[in-house]
């Protein structure tokens, strides 16, 4: 090999050398500077933040029910018969008075025809009676006088027989003829008594066609329907030529139709028995439709039910006698203020009802509530203040006692703070003491929040919240 080749081996052999060295160098640094970070970061906690600042917040209470008008009637038969005519149908809006259906009347009709000719016939009996009566009372008048003028006769005749002016057969003829007044007098009075009874009689005759009357008009009557009110036909189970019987409410065949007064609506919900302690009447609600979407109404509570009803039944706890720890649910009724035209019973509705609201308060996400044990937190101080750990004792009642607050970040270290709360909104939560403006506390995530200890090294990481956000 020549001198000049042998020259430049040697040389690259010192560089490729040198090159190994310098890259050895560089890894040691790495691995050096490596160790250092995750000394540096051991038991650090990644986390998300969150300032503590003014907002308002309304409490806000949420139930599902269905539309329901404030006033409607069932319209029961009440009377058994063949449907002869239906006036309207379903969703035909009636007014008081109108005539709604007919049922079959031939034989009501006979018998108030029947009634109205005892009527009339007693009637004619009664005039008759009268009559009667009137004309005793003037047999009697008359027989009065008769027998009044009679006894004058007879009196001054007692006086001139005794004078012996007048003969004997005078005198007689003269008594016998009072004493037939007298006779004719006592015979027109009793043909009085008689009378007046039949008169009486008469009349109570006529009270008693007119009762009658009365009773067959009724049944006449409750074979014609009429509107109750001004309202909608919600419910018409029945067709023409059916027939109708007398039952119980809500049986087949009782029932003619529903109608509804459509202008007071309100949606009837039911809210869960945690909620119920904070819904007041007139609080404020705003009422969505499902059969409406994108509308919302405005309305106000008016009626809070005080019976639990089980959720998975629908009956009222007063209604059984066992008790029960399955769900349960209160009535709540909200009028809407303003309710469309449109609207029919049995839409299926959500009702927001605002039970309270606080203007400028300081607030949290709700989701930066936690709870940690007494006991923990007092250890740790011990810890920090002793600086050694010793075998603690088991805890008491008193030290298992759950305290509510945040973690708050202070010199990179998640510290735990008792906090006092207020009212609910729907993503975040007030707070009454423990907390300033400005404060940043731990927001998440909720895996980090179950699991964070007092003191703990933190890391503020805010972009898996920013990306949640915008996506």
């Amino acid at each position: 090999m020549p001198r000049s080749a042998n020259h430049m081996s040697k040389t690259n052999g010192k560089k490729w050398k040198k090159i190994a060295i310098i890259g050895g160098i560089v890894l040691l640094v790495l691995i050096l500077a490596g160790a250092l970070y995750h000394r540096a970061n051991a038991g650090v906690i990644t986390v998300q933040t969150g300032k503590v600042m003014k907002q308002d917040l309304a409490s806000v209470v949420t139930a599902s029910g269905e539309i329901k008008p404030l006033n409607y009637v069932n319209i029961s038969s009440n009377a058994f018969g063949i449907i002869t005519k239906l006036y309207v149908k379903e969703g035909d809006r009636v007014k008081k008075g109108q005539i709604l259906a007919q049922i079959d009347n031939v034989q009501p009709s006979s018998n108030v025809n029947g009634m109205k000719a005892a009527l009339e016939a007693a009637s004619g009996d009664a005039t008759a009676a009268d009559a009667a009566y009137n004309t005793a009372l003037a047999d009697v008048k008359r027989a009065q006088a008769d027998a009044g003028r009679a006894k004058l006769d007879y009196e001054r005749a007692e006086g001139l027989y005794k004078d012996q002016l007048i003969s004997k057969a005078d005198y007689d003829l003269k008594k016998a003829t009072w004493e037939m007044s007298a006779s004719g007098l006592a015979q027109a009075q009793a043909r009085i008594v008689q009378t007046k009874a039949q008169r009486d009689a008469a009349h109570v005759r006529i009270n008693q066609a007119k009762a009658q009357l009365t009773t067959a008009s009724d049944v006449l009557s409750k074979t014609t329907y009429v509107a109750p009110f001004d309202g909608l036909v919600t419910n018409l189970p029945v067709r023409q030529g059916e027939t109708m019987v007398i039952g119980i409410q809500n049986a087949p065949g009782s029932t003619l139709m529903t109608v509804a007064d459509m202008s007071v609506v309100t949606a009837e919900v039911k809210v869960d028995e945690t909620d119920i302690v904070n819904v007041k009447l007139n609080q404020p609600a705003e009422v969505t439709i499902d059969a409406m979407p994108g509308k919302t109404f405005k309305g106000h509570v008016t009626q809070v039910g005080d019976n639990a009803i089980v959720r998975s039944t629908g009956v009222a706890t007063t209604q059984t006698t066992t008790g029960s720890q399955e769900a349960k649910d209160f009535k709540v009724v909200v009028t809407l203020d303003s309710p469309p035209e449109n609207l029919r019973p049995g839409l299926s509705t959500t009702a927001k009802i605002t039970t309270a609201t606080r203007s400028s308060v300081l607030a949290i996400p709700i989701q930066a509530l936690t709870m940690r044990q007494k006991a923990d937190l007092e250890k740790k101080e011990k810890e920090e203040k002793k600086g050694d750990v010793q075998a603690a004792a088991p805890p008491s009642k008193k030290d298992k006692e759950e305290l509510q607050g945040v973690f708050v970040v202070r010199n990179k270290k998640a510290e735990f703070v008792k906090v006092d709360t207020g009212i609910t909104g729907v993503t975040d939560i007030e707070v009454t003491n423990g907390l300033k403006e400005g404060d940043e506390i731990v927001t998440g995530s909720y895996k980090v929040l179950r699991t964070l200890k007092n003191g703990s090294g933190v890391k503020v990481d805010n972009t898996v919240k920013a990306q949640e956000k915008e996506s």
